[in-house]
């Protein structure tokens, strides 16, 4: 078992029972993990489990998580349309780790390495200055055009449900806004019972959002 498993393990043991829009059960009578859409009710002494489609092993996580319930492909798997009627039933903490790490790539590492003390994060102004080809105009976004852009693009009232770690740069932080306040836990969760999604950079969606503001704010200058 990886080193990761076993944290994740023991934090799962000592209470902590949400990542995303996933419920995490453990199932001490079949020394097993149970995960599902915490929206979803689950009755353990169901075999249906209350009718909801069972998965043996991690295997199914990625298939689960590619499209949302209208079909529609989840371009980021942080967002906040998970596909409901579920669930899946793990045997050790490393069918666990497999799971998540497919539902929330890296996630797990992430909140790790944070709580270690050891996660870096990107700033935007880093990020959008190694941008080449057709995305090097995102470089000259202005401050408040990358800040009306967290508050357009990111935070769960636009489907994204990761906390955000980064500022524009060093010395500017982020306007305050439900985006960059929201705790990256979605549903009534107590933040000591959950695993954040965490953002340590901005994601290729933000940096193609980027762009396209950049080139807006270019021409209404040249309008001018």
């Amino acid at each position: 078992m990886t080193a990761t498993a076993t944290q994740l393990g023991n934090l799962i043991k000592s209470g902590v029972h949400r990542m995303g829009e996933i419920e995490i059960k453990i199932d001490d009578s079949n020394n097993r993990f149970i995960l599902h859409h915490f929206e979803d009710p689950l009755i353990l002494n169901d075999p249906t489990f209350g009718g909801l489609v069972v998965h043996e092993g991690p295997e199914n996580a990625r298939d689960i998580s590619t499209y949302a319930e209208d079909g529609t492909y989840r371009f980021t798997k942080g967002q906040v349309n998970l596909k409901r009627g579920w669930v899946m039933l793990l045997r050790s903490a490393e069918e666990l780790r497999l799971a998540l790490d497919q539902f929330y790539p890296a996630c797990v590492g992430l909140f790790l390495a944070q709580q270690g003390g050891t996660l870096e994060v990107e700033m935007l102004r880093d990020k959008l200055n190694r941008q080449t080809g057709m995305y090097r105009f995102a470089r000259s976004i202005s401050d408040a055009g990358a800040q009306k852009l967290v508050q357009e693009v990111c935070g769960p009232a636009h489907q994204c449900a990761k906390k955000i770690l980064w500022k524009l740069d060093a010395q500017t932080p982020l306007e305050d806004s439900e985006a960059s306040r929201f705790n990256g836990i979605p549903g009534n969760v107590p933040e000591s019972k959950a695993i954040p999604l965490l953002c340590r950079e901005a994601c290729n969606h933000f940096v193609a959002e980027c762009r396209k503001a950049a080139k807006a704010e270019f021409e209404a200058k040249n309008v001018q």
